[in-house]
């Protein structure tokens, strides 16, 4: 499940917009609702983050998705 975060002024990880099983759903929906210029793919260890930055490389957002096993 990939969960849409967006910055509430005092954390990354804030405001859940939306919840979707793709992560291009996901990308699609944070272009529309959060305006974003570039995006950075981490993986650690149970986990994905999509970091979503400004212009200025500021973050704004974040896309989890946190995987079993």
């Amino acid at each position: 499940m990939w969960k849409l975060y967006k910055w509430d002024g005092n954390y990354i990880q804030g405001e859940l917009i939306s919840k979707h099983s793709s992560e291009d759903a996901a990308l699609k929906k944070a272009a529309k609702t959060i305006s974003y210029t570039f995006a950075d793919k981490v993986k650690r260890n149970k986990e994905t983050l999509i970091w979503l930055d400004d212009k200025e490389h500021s973050p704004v957002g974040v896309i989890v998705k946190k995987t079993r096993g």
